[in-house]
């Protein structure tokens, strides 16, 4: 493998960073975020210093032969606990029991890396090996140990995580259990990386070379390995944001005929807030039902009661359940309600209602997930429900005239 071979998954990891960047950021406290940026990290590093290229300028700024090899052990070293710590906060369970476990990897991986940088002060590799330093030291005392401690360290890391990982996979379903099962593999690839290298080292130990193992096949599966266990971690979350802005972009457009039912009686267009098309769906699903609040708090003194109820019990009996039966009565006594505004240009039953008191706040005007889910309700039943349909059509028929409570407040 060449540089490119090396730099290309390292960008890859630093644009995988950058994207999540914002919302590492913001949520740094929590331990699975956390755990995934570190992981990225740590994957983009790990391609990045064991680049020959970056090997051999690292030796050459720091003057001493090799000092790349500890460091890109280390990396790996800290790249394996990472993905067991990501897994384990992935999963979840008590935040003791979650804590204890990360600790303890933590700290298992940060002795290997302790004792991979005193095995290599101890030994002697003054001799620079950009490609084959495992093979060509695997006969030199305390190296030989180093390198035996770092592939048997990655080896119990591959082990670990396709045990956990096929363990929870059998318990979950659909995309995690997808991104789950793409992690064993990139973890998989572990054991045969380790695998090969081992061959080869073992080989210099009896005398036989067998070092393409070592710098031609192991660095590929080392590579491949590392792309899809990222890939396995960032496609669960990823699919989510996706499937988050999806209902959102949804929701948006769904409560469109409620928002348009409503706009000659909502805010001016020229006071209203200008959105461009770049704003984030959740401002623009926010503003929208911000629009629809006001539309209906103005119509609030055309509001009839009785249009409310009979369009109830005409969705119960056509079958509607409770929550969608309430959905169309609400939307029947707006669409009338707006009617009845537009047959009132001098506003006489809104000066008669504002010695009234402010109405009441109910669950379709609030703007947590409850509320936009009955605006939803309402906006859906404007547009498919037939009772929504035969309610407008007599409102149309009379030309609009106020309802029962309004010719109250009027009369």
């Amino acid at each position: 493998m060449d540089g490119s071979s090396y730099y290309i998954p390292a960008v890859a990891m630093g644009a995988a960073i950058a994207f999540k960047g914002p919302s590492l950021l913001r949520g740094w406290r929590d331990p699975l975020l956390r755990s995934v940026g570190v992981l990225l990290a740590l994957a983009g590093l790990v391609f990045l210093f064991a680049a020959p290229p970056t090997i051999a300028a690292v030796n050459d700024v720091t003057g001493t032969a090799n000092v790349s090899a500890p460091l890109v052990y280390c990396l790996l070293s800290a790249y394996s606990a990472s993905c067991l710590v990501l897994i384990i906060n992935w999963r979840g369970g008590p935040p003791e029991v979650t804590r204890r476990l990360s600790r303890r990897w933590i700290l298992g991986y940060t002795v290997v890396g302790v004792a991979l940088i005193v095995l290599f002060v101890l030994g002697d590799a003054s001799v620079e090996r950009l490609r084959d330093f495992d093979t060509y030291y695997a006969n030199t005392p305390f190296i030989r140990e180093m390198i035996v401690l770092y592939l048997a360290s990655l080896t119990i890391a591959g082990v670990a995580m396709n045990f956990m990982c096929w363990r929870w996979a059998i318990q979950v379903r659909g995309r995690l259990r997808a991104g789950l099962v793409i992690i064993a593999f990139g973890s998989l690839c572990n054991i045969p990386y380790s695998a090969a290298k081992f061959t080869a080292v073992v080989a210099r130990w009896n005398a036989t070379d067998l070092d393409g193992l070592s710098t031609n096949v192991a660095p590929v599966l080392a590579s491949a390995g590392a792309q899809i266990t990222a890939v396995g971690f960032c496609l669960p979350l990823a699919w989510r944001r996706v499937e988050d802005v999806w209902i959102t972009w949804s929701a948006y457009r769904r409560l469109g005929p409620l928002w348009r039912e409503l706009k000659p009686v909502a805010v001016p267009e020229e006071r209203a807030v200008r959105m461009s098309w770049w704003t984030p769906a959740e401002l623009q699903v926010t503003q929208r039902e911000s629009d629809i609040h006001d539309g209906m708090l103005s119509l609030y003194p055309y509001f009839d009661s009785d249009v409310r109820s009979r369009a109830f019990g005409a969705a119960v009996a056509a079958g509607s359940s409770a929550a969608e039966a309430h959905a169309e009565a609400d939307a029947a006594m707006v669409t009338v309600a707006v009617r009845a505004r537009a047959a009132d240009p001098e506003g006489h039953v809104i000066r008669s209602a504002e010695t009234a008191d402010s109405p009441p706040v109910t669950g379709s005007a609030s703007a947590d997930t409850d509320g936009r889910r009955d605006l939803v309700r309402m906006s859906d039943a404007l547009r498919h429900s037939p009772v929504v349909a035969a309610v407008r059509g007599r409102a149309d028929a009379t030309g609009g005239r106020p309802g029962r409570e309004a010719r109250e407040r009027t009369g």
